[in-house]
């Protein structure tokens, strides 16, 4: 049995979702990122952290691509045309979408108040934006993000949406918003949002 690390309202949400879609059982430990339960795996304090087997393993892609290739599933084979498509997805996703808003984080609430530069979040909601035209353009025929079968991209973009909602970054893409509301709609998405 997996424990996973974090509160369901940061990255750890990513974790939980994937543990949900692939049937797994875990036991899910609610620490706040820094505390003491989370620094004595992590010692840069973030979550999530998913400890299999007694080894800690943390940053939220590596812990989706672990589980996913582990158990054969929410992945292409490594080594594949496909695979290739979907990690270079996977990493459009985290330096266009994820890092515009765990920047705009940081200069809200994370770092100390006279390091903060609240004028830097225009900007970043502009990038924001631009980036979902040209994901729009990546987008393939089907439900998901790569056409019909759902892959470790499709937790991130969807778990990154939902973050924009509530940071006040427009989601401005017609195709983006019915995606959302269909990826948000999975049994396994309500069950990892009811915690």
């Amino acid at each position: 049995m997996y424990n996973v690390i974090g509160t369901a309202k940061s990255r750890a949400f990513r974790v939980l979702w994937m543990l949900e879609e692939l049937g797994q059982p875990y036991t899910h430990i609610p620490a706040n990122p820094r505390s003491e339960g989370v620094a004595q795996f992590n010692p840069a304090g973030k979550v999530p952290v998913l400890i299999d087997d007694g080894t800690p393993i943390t940053d939220s892609t590596a812990i989706l691509t672990y589980l996913a290739d582990r158990h054969g599933q929410l992945t292409h084979p490594a080594g594949t045309l496909d695979r290739a498509r979907q990690d270079s997805l996977t990493q459009f996703l985290l330096d266009e979408f994820d890092a515009a808003l765990w920047l705009a984080a940081r200069h809200s609430f994370i770092l100390p108040e006279e390091m903060r530069l609240s004028a830097i979040k225009n900007t970043l909601r502009w990038e924001f934006e631009a980036s979902q035209k040209t994901l729009v353009n990546r987008m393939g025929e089907g439900p998901f993000l790569m056409g019909d079968q759902m892959t470790v991209p499709d937790i991130i973009l969807t778990h990154c949406l939902t973050w924009a909602l509530g940071a006040r970054f427009p989601i401005v893409e017609h195709d983006l918003t019915t995606y959302l509301d269909r990826m948000r709609e999975r049994p396994a998405h309500q069950r990892a949002a009811a915690l």
